[in-house]
């Protein structure tokens, strides 16, 4: 049986091209800054997003890791959003290990931040206080459903971050598809950022790896930060191979994704007992629930796809994603599959 994997863009592997290239790749020992693709792969980051320099990181969660303990100290303060990535699911690893105090800050329906809240939240020259050091967006917004982060947005927050001599640091994990939704240049949205990551392994379907950007002299520093993390890798250009093929070759295409979102999407929202959040989806992410009228709960429903080849997690709000190993015909066989479950 040939699966349909719903669950996540993570879910994605490599291409016959990433494979080739990774067999092929030329390799060096990347603590000692020898590994040439590495390098390459840095360098194309870095121009994609309009920063200085960029520094290749295992994974999403230790690139937003090493950003904010390079950015902050000790005591200082982050402010964040309630439904940010970074608040709920890394770990609280900036508490943990970096010291460093969130204040989280409800999540608008589309990801941002109230620019009221955000001002309001920025502490004064107070002994009683943490130091107001960082704020952190979402781009595009996971739970606020898959949203792209507008332009102008992010532009009015960075200069807030400025005037109050504040930083700005960008989760941009899924920041193409945010470009791709709004039409706009990736260099534009993470102008205003200090700092951005972004994901090599989701919908640009490395296997593997994330990319940090920022000024030269932040990005030495985060180097530092990695290595106290355990993130210094070594012949890792067998990784970074797959990453350029990624940021070369993906990032055009990720429009078919959201096409195929919307596609099953519009199958989905005439079915009895479904009902979705964010209708028409923004970008690949697909969000539903099953009310009282539906034949089935979500975990019957999971079993049921499942049977049928097709993955999808059984949470009461379930998310579905498309990427690059879910095409047409694929989509056809997912709305067939829950027009059996549900309608016939």
């Amino acid at each position: 049986m040939e699966w349909i994997d719903l669950r996540s863009d993570t879910v994605t592997q490599p291409t016959k091209e990433m494979r080739k290239a990774m067999a092929n790749a030329e390799v060096g020992d990347d603590v000692y800054g020898e590994d040439p693709t590495v390098r390459l792969l840095e360098e194309i980051s870095a121009e994609k997003l309009g920063k200085e320099a960029a520094i290749f990181l295992p994974s999403g969660t230790m690139g937003n890791l090493v950003a904010l303990l390079t950015h902050c100290r000790r005591g200082d303060e982050v402010i964040l959003g309630n439904k940010s990535h970074i608040f709920l699911d890394e770990a609280g690893g900036m508490a943990v290990l970096g010291g460093i105090h969130p204040y989280p800050l409800p999540n608008l329906r589309d990801g941002r931040i109230e620019m009221a809240a955000i001002s309001g939240a920025i502490r004064p020259d107070d002994e009683h206080c943490p130091i107001s050091r960082l704020i952190c967006l979402e781009n595009t917004h996971n739970y606020c459903g898959g949203s792209p982060i507008p332009l102008e947005y992010c532009r009015e927050v960075g200069r807030l971050a400025r005037e109050n001599h504040l930083l700005l640091h960008l989760d941009g994990a899924r920041i193409f598809n945010a470009a791709v939704a709004l039409g706009a240049d990736p260099k534009q949205l993470s102008a205003p950022a200090d700092s951005i990551s972004f994901c090599l392994s989701k919908g640009l379907c490395a296997p593997a790896g994330s990319v940090l950007c920022g000024r030269e002299d932040f990005i030495r520093q985060a180097r530092r930060t990695r290595k106290l993390l355990g993130g210094g890798m070594r012949q890792i250009g067998i990784l970074a191979a797959a990453g350029i093929i990624g940021l070369r070759s993906m990032t055009a295409r990720l429009e078919e994704d959201h096409a195929r979102a919307r596609r099953l999407a519009d199958a989905l929202v005439g079915m009895p007992g479904v009902k979705m959040d964010y209708y028409p989806p923004a970008t690949n992410m697909i969000f539903l629930r099953l009310t009282n009228r539906a034949r089935v709960g979500s975990e019957e429903l999971a079993l049921e796809l499942k049977k049928r080849g097709i993955l999808i997690f059984p949470d009461a709000r379930i998310r579905l994603v498309t990427h690059y190993w879910v095409d047409d015909s694929a989509i056809e066989r997912v709305i067939a599959a829950f027009d059996e479950i549900l309608v016939k």
